[in-house]
């Protein structure tokens, strides 16, 4: 198998690009953030820490929850959409195709604001999970589909001449393959997820992004509040992007 372009470079000359690179970043924000005519006041975003690590510690269990529920909703919604009974195939095609061309904010409106309550749920984490794991889970659902299709028909006939059946040839040959291939789309999406579930906040869930403003609101400062916000999401985007390339390198194998 041919080496990877990280392969390539010595582990210190990678850090010393690292160095030069965070020097760089950090001398054009500090440019930009010097023009800018405002008084920075930190007293607000200290008097309000203990609401901003709830409202982290918050966003995060409904992203970790929420991620679950798409990783298994889009894995089923996959499965329906190579499935033999075109009813099946029909309906889980329409669902991908209406979650997916429909902004999520107006999914959290209709399905909180209607559905559950036509539905007597009035818990709006519960909805605010299902429906953000919904939505992720039709676009995962795509990334898994393309995985798999990608997988050769020679295999699938190598499968089928060693007498595999269709459980087995899914288990030992298909999903192991595509694993891999489906591993950068879905941790891409993955890190969408935990953005986009600063939306709950319209259905009355207190996550990181509305506490943020309520101590924006409180204090009187516009901007003190969103420079740690960044701070937390990247504290979890950029280690799941991480964990991603290593199980990437892990599975990876000679095509």
């Amino acid at each position: 198998m041919p080496a990877s372009p990280d392969s390539t470079v010595s582990p210190i000359r990678r850090a010393l690009y690292a160095l030069v690179l965070l020097a760089l970043a950090s001398a054009v924000f500090y440019a930009l953030f010097s023009s800018v005519a405002y008084k920075w006041n930190w007293d607000g975003v200290w008097l309000y820490r203990q609401q901003f690590g709830y409202g982290w510690f918050t966003t995060m269990g409904l992203s970790l929850i929420a991620m679950i529920v798409s990783v298994a909703l889009g894995f089923l919604l996959m499965l329906g959409r190579r499935s033999p009974w075109e009813p099946v195939r029909m309906f889980c095609g329409g669902v991908v195709e209406l979650v997916r061309g429909s902004p999520l904010l107006v999914q959290l409106l209709i399905g909180h604001y209607i559905i559950a309550n036509a539905l007597r749920i009035d818990q709006p984490i519960f909805t605010g999970i299902i429906l953000l794991g919904c939505f992720e889970g039709a676009y995962l659902a795509e990334i898994f589909r393309g995985a798999v299709e990608s997988i050769s028909a020679s295999q699938l006939e190598a499968a089928r001449a060693v007498g595999f059946n269709k459980v087995q040839t899914y288990r030992f040959v298909i999903i192991p393959q595509a694993l891999r291939r489906a591993l950068p789309g879905t941790t891409g999406q993955l890190v969408s997820l935990i953005k986009d579930s600063s939306l709950l906040s319209v259905i009355g869930i207190e996550e990181l992004v509305q506490k943020v403003k309520i101590m924006n609101a409180a204090t009187y400062k516009p901007l003190e509040g969103f420079l740690p916000l960044a701070v937390a999401y990247l504290i979890v985007t950029l280690p799941l992007s991480y964990l991603a390339r290593r199980l990437e390198r892990r599975f990876a194998y000679e095509t």
